[in-house]
């Protein structure tokens, strides 16, 4: 059974301009899947969709056999603790240190500070970061930068993790630091989703790639490669 599943989704902004087009996709608990295409191709709405931040012209979408467009009000935040968000720009708070970036994510939901000082340590811990607590956003490489995203997206423990282009500010090494930190989170046992372009990752990792042209999906691999049509 699928954990999330795209159903016939379209996204029209206007007569000109058809984000989506009649997509279909499932994707399994567990997987990794990169899912690649042109600038323009629909990948951040696929994205936006899944944690209802645009709602689909046509179409249903479903987490964990829930439509996440129809949840009754209040149910909206639960389920985005479920899928944690990471961004190409890393939406840092600057005048905060790594430490309480990460900690202001379970802040904003209310959890005990005792549960707060227990379970930012070891996300930090777990990205690689246990040194740069007291650090500022201004004092960490673009990668360090990343690394401390990924901690506000794990800090819930979500079940799916959205990567949108987190390596599109990085240098080649840090790139694929991140890249094996999204292994491992993945081999922990969550999903992972990776909208990117860099082809040398995708091709390297063998793993699921979706491919995107003009909002719809033209091919759908097991150990696929980055091809563009």
């Amino acid at each position: 059974m699928s954990l999330i599943h795209f159903q016939k989704i379209s996204k029209i902004y206007s007569p000109k301009c058809t984000a989506l087009d009649n997509i279909e996709l499932q994707i399994n608990s567990q997987e990794f899947v990169s899912i690649v295409g042109r600038s323009g191709s629909g990948k951040t709405t696929l994205l936006r969709l899944l944690i209802a931040e645009e709602k689909p012209t046509k179409g249903r979408v479903f987490f964990d056999k829930q439509d996440v467009h129809r949840l009754k009000d209040g149910y909206l935040p639960k389920l985005r603790r479920r899928i944690g968000m990471v961004f190409q720009d890393f939406k840092l708070l600057p005048q905060k240190t790594v430490y309480e970036n990460v900690a202001f994510a379970m802040e904003v939901m209310g959890s005990p500070e005792s549960e707060i000082k227990e379970t930012v340590p070891q996300v930090l811990d777990l990205v690689g970061l246990p040194d740069k607590t007291s650090n500022f956003p201004n004092e960490l490489s673009g990668g360090e930068k990343q690394r401390t995203a990924i901690a506000r997206a794990l800090i819930h423990q979500p079940d799916v993790i959205l990567a949108d282009e987190p390596t599109g500010n990085l240098d080649p090494i840090h790139s694929w630091e991140i890249i094996r930190l999204l292994l491992k989170i993945n081999e922990l046992g969550r999903t992972v989703i990776l909208a990117t372009h860099n082809k040398e990752i995708v091709n390297t990792l063998e793993k699921r790639v979706v491919s995107l042209d003009e909002g719809r999906i033209v091919r759908d691999e097991q150990s696929g490669k980055y091809m563009l049509y």
